[in-house]
């Protein structure tokens, strides 16, 4: 006998949430069940096909700690099927998978990814198809057809609350949601997690950007920007799989620490194939042992050290004083100074990569060669272009007037010799620069060099230079306002023919060389066109937590405007000095302050100057307090983190202890570098932040 339907509205989403995991459990199982011994032709294809298999099961597993879905759209009206543009054609538009076509008074679940049942219904819907947009969009104002928006709340994987909003009631009085409420609040333990269910209007709106324009996003900490970039990366590859699939797409971070902590939104999401890499792993050409000073590394990091490189590479290109003479069986082939001295005009004219050129160039004496043949009354075809290019004496004429550059050698010789470097930056550095620039002990060999982070991005400058770099099809760029003219060259070389998103806050560069302007980033990237959106809502830090930290931002970044926050949290700050003359009364009162934080779930971070590190590993060990660092995952285990204030950018903790501020501002070159690096440090928490300090706090947060 079947059973009675309850009218239990709670129970009858339990239902569904059950019924879909069967369902999803019933996909994966069918592609489990494949049998590829008679669809396949080669090994080779086997092998791809076996791979894109497995890919399809891991990304149809059920996550039992993660919800199926978060929330349900009842619209009013139905509407025909019409192919969304940019979904990837009509399989994405196909009522099956949230596309344009629906029933009046159809609701649809709204999930971080498509479920249907054995008749191929939808019984979830992905959160990036058109039909979900709504659900992130739709406001009493506008409410997008969608008669009720409904909002699920899940206790360890177990659906229990749900709240509605009916946008079209004129008599419901608008509130805020308590579960989105919630659900940003909910303690961080582990990496950093994905925000499907959260995503604000401005963020949506930049999540779903086309695919062919760059954009730039301005955020304050707390406002959701590193989320945004990741959810849109996976919002691309949804609407743009084949041709992102083609192109490749990477997502760039400033430290392993910071990549490490991001690293499981994109699989949470459905999607496993996204690089990761910071930029000093982009340009890995050199091994790096050195250190600049700030005064070199600001240099080396200018944009007019691409000129410097481009004359640099050329340095080498003599023009002929003989002719070339080609010996052909008993004939002998005479090309004169004057033609070859216009081959490699031309070529050079052409500003075409230095080593395509010097490919190029053997192919050209070859093709004068074969003119005076046919001249002479032969008839020579491609083959014997092909082994004039290869002739001894066309060879000769190459290595001499368009010699091979290898891109590190020439990087040593530049940062080396003197004379050299004097040469190629006439004009453009001046003798002091020159001198700041130059390497302290000359390097003996590319091996034994004692490269520099600078110096591994003009490697790679030098590199394309030679040789064009392959373009991805989208780049993702955090922490952007810290990079250097030339890594933002860097950068922008993978993403020639594609798009990029950058995500970065200028209040929050401490790097000698950090942009103060995003237009200069932009250029500096190859994106001068790209649109800049500025997020200034926060979600993440209390609102009493931003205040604080914002009255820094007048000595920091004058520009800016001040974030605000959806959140307040009453007793969410507590600055408090530390009255004590033995230095080992201050470390244990920080000591003290951890033990109090972790009495509250979730993680707890400890931030201290750099220099300080070590007292606190040693107090913490010896109060018999374990801690990880910085990217390590937390536990329920392990709670607390020890973080250098040089790592802290771009991290989240839901208690934050923040030692002496003045040793944060004194590690670093200058004040305002130290400014902007405590406002790093006093942005990192998200339900509580605890500031001692025994030295004198700075006078703009006194």
């Amino acid at each position: 006998m079947p059973a009675t339907p309850t009218t239990d509205p709670l129970q009858r989403e339990r239902d569904h949430l059950a019924a879909s995991r069967a369902a999803l459990r019933a996909m994966r199982e069918d592609v489990q069940s494949l049998d590829l011994r008679d669809v396949t032709g080669t090994w080779v294809s086997a092998a791809v096909l076996r791979n894109q298999i497995e890919a399809r099961i891991a990304a149809l597993a059920d996550l039992s700690h993660t919800p199926l879905f978060f929330g349900r759209l009842d619209y009013l009206h139905a509407i025909s099927e019409e192919p969304s543009e940019g979904t990837g054609g009509a399989a994405r538009s196909a009522p099956s998978e949230g596309g344009g076509g629906r029933r009046a008074g159809e609701n649809f679940y709204i999930g971080r990814r498509h479920v249907h049942d054995a008749d191929g219904d939808p019984m979830v819907i992905d959160w990036r198809a058109p039909v979900s947009q709504p659900f992130y969009r739709a406001s009493r104002t506008d409410p997008m057809d969608v008669e009720r928006r409904r909002r699920f709340g899940y206790t360890g994987g177990e659906l229990t609350a749900y709240e509605d909003e009916h946008l079209t009631d004129p008599a419901e009085e608008e509130t805020s949601s308590a579960l989105l409420a919630a659900e940003i609040e909910k303690p961080r333990v582990g990496p950093m997690r994905d925000i499907v269910a959260t995503i604000q209007p401005e963020q949506d709106e930049i999540v779903r950007s086309d695919v062919t324009g760059t954009i730039c996003v301005q955020g304050a900490p707390g406002t959701g920007k590193t989320a945004v970039g990741l959810h849109r990366v996976a919002y691309l590859l949804y609407a743009h799989r084949e041709r992102l699939a083609r192109t490749g797409t990477l997502v760039i971070g400033p430290n392993s620490a910071f990549l490490s902590y991001i690293e499981q939104v994109l699989p949470a999401l459905g999607e496993l194939d996204v690089a990761q890499a910071t930029v000093q792993q982009l340009v890995g050409h050199v091994e790096v042992r050195g250190e600049d000073t700030p005064e070199a590394a600001r240099l080396k990091g200018d944009a007019r050290m691409a000129e410097v490189l481009r004359r640099a590479v050329r340095a080498g290109i003599a023009l002929p004083t003989e002719p070339c003479v080609v010996v052909r069986g008993s004939r002998r082939w005479r090309v004169p100074v004057h033609e070859l001295v216009e081959i490699i005009e031309e070529l050079k004219g052409r500003e075409v990569r230095y080593g395509a050129a010097g490919e190029a160039l053997p192919q050209r004496i070859a093709h004068a060669v074969l003119v005076k043949m046919e001249q002479g009354g032969e008839a020579p075809d491609d083959r014997v272009q092909d082994a004039v290019a290869r002739n001894s004496a066309v060879k000769a004429v190459v290595k001499a007037c368009w010699p091979a550059v290898d891109p590190a050698k020439l990087v040593l010789r530049l940062l080396s010799d003197p004379e050299f470097l004097a040469g190629c930056a006439e004009g453009v550095l001046t003798p002091e620069e020159q001198r700041a620039v130059l390497w302290p002990k000359p390097g003996r060999s590319v091996k034994t060099a004692r490269w520099t982070p600078a110096d591994a991005v003009l490697v790679d400058e030098a590199t394309d230079l030679v040789q064009r770099t392959p373009s991805l099809g989208h780049v993702v760029l955090d922490e952007a306002q810290d990079l250097s003219p030339m890594q933002y060259r860097a950068v922008g070389r993978r993403c020639t023919t594609g798009s990029a998103t950058v995500l970065g806050d200028l209040a929050q560069g401490t790097t000698p060389w950090a942009t103060a302007s995003w237009r200069d980033a932009l250029r500096h990237l190859g994106k001068p066109e790209a649109h800049v959106e500025e997020l200034t809502k926060g979600f993440r830090v209390p609102e009493e937590v931003i205040a604080y930290a914002s009255r820094l931002l007048p000595a920091i970044a004058p520009g800016l405007a001040p974030a605000g926050s959806v959140r307040t949290a009453p007793g969410s700050l507590t600055v408090r000095r530390i009255a004590a003359e033995d230095p080992a009364d201050a470390i244990e009162a920080v000591v003290a302050a951890c033990r109090e934080a972790l009495e509250h779930e979730g993680s707890t971070g400890l931030i201290a100057a750099d220099a300080r590190i070590p007292l606190f590993a040693e107090a913490l060990a010896a109060a018999g307090l374990p801690y990880l660092s910085p990217g390590a995952e937390t536990s329920a285990e392990a709670r607390l983190t020890l973080v250098p204030a040089s790592l802290a950018k771009g991290l989240e903790y839901d208690y934050v202890v923040l030692d002496e501020p003045a040793a944060v501002i004194a590690g670093e070159p200058d004040e305002r570098t130290g400014l902007r690096r405590l406002y790093v440090a006093l942005t990192r928490a998200v339900s509580g932040l605890t500031v001692l300090h025994g030295e004198p706090l700075p006078e703009q947060l006194r």
